[in-house]
């Protein structure tokens, strides 16, 4: 009986001991989840007040682009499609003032106006161009046409300008200059006579497109106007002024026509740009 005693007794103190050792354990790692815990809520309410102080960044930077995009919008018009200040607006009817009545008949629109007040201002430039049989100027509405024979500009069957061409085509550049809102198209046209086979030319499309670039090429490099202006176009011999019939009449349709184009919508920019 003591023996059986003994061995229960035993296994109980043994029992005993090996939960107090859990327990202890289970204390430690209850311990530390806390200890965790209390550190993650920290965390997390700090990352709340982290946010809230960006968000209220947030909030008031949009308060102020929507202060100063009504501001902004207060100050702005629409003119035929067109948004601008209030400033331009008033700079163009000031500019307009300065252009007689005949150039603004028919205009019914401040565009329309304004198309013409830039057309006046190339017609006036142009005036410094002397016509001749070999230069010929021609204004359609706002577009001023200038038309040049080739042997102002060429050797014949040949697309390099020759040097006796700056005098006429400084005069062109400095009307191109004198306005930034400005298109210019060269066109190269030709006669209807074939090319030599053995030439390096090879057609009249050919000529005529290596006279418009040739052209472009001279206003920009030698006479800084700006290439954003250029257009560059041939026509071979589809756009005569007359009939091919005669070598005098040839000679008439081989020639460089200079379109100048007003650009309005760029006459606007520049003007919001200047405010």
């Amino acid at each position: 009986m003591r023996k059986i005693s003994l061995v229960v007794l035993s296994a109980i103190l043994l029992s005993s001991c090996v939960s107090k050792k859990k327990y202890v354990a289970l204390e430690t790692e209850n311990g530390q989840l806390k200890s965790e815990l209390t550190k993650t809520k920290v965390e997390n309410e700090e990352l709340e007040a982290k946010f809230a102080r960006i968000q209220q960044r947030v909030d008031e930077y949009n308060n102020k682009i929507n202060s100063l995009t009504e501001e902004s919008n207060s100050k702005m018009v629409s003119v035929d499609g067109v948004v601008m200040s209030e400033d331009a607006k008033a700079q163009m009817r000031e500019t307009l003032k300065n252009v007689p009545s005949e150039y603004l008949t028919g205009a019914t629109t401040l565009k329309d106006s304004m198309n013409a007040a830039i057309s006046y201002n190339i017609k006036n430039s142009a005036n410094d161009i002397d016509e001749s049989d070999d230069i010929a100027i021609n204004v359609e509405e706002t577009v001023v046409m200038i038309s040049i024979s080739d042997k102002m500009l060429f050797k014949s069957g040949s697309y390099r300008v020759t040097d006796k061409a700056d005098a006429i085509l400084q005069k062109i550049a400095d009307v191109i200059n004198s306005e930034e809102s400005l298109d210019v198209m060269v066109e190269g046209h030709t006669d209807d006579k074939k090319m030599i086979e053995s030439a390096a030319v090879k057609d009249n499309w050919d000529l005529s497109v290596l006279r418009a670039t040739s052209v472009v090429k001279r206003l920009q490099n030698n006479f800084s106007v700006a290439p954003e202006k250029l257009i560059a176009a041939g026509r071979s011999f589809y756009q005569p002024l007359v009939d091919n019939d005669t070598e005098e009449n040839r000679a008439k349709n081989r020639r460089t026509r200079i379109v100048i184009l007003p650009n309005i919508d760029k006459f606007f920019a520049l003007m919001a740009a200047d405010q």
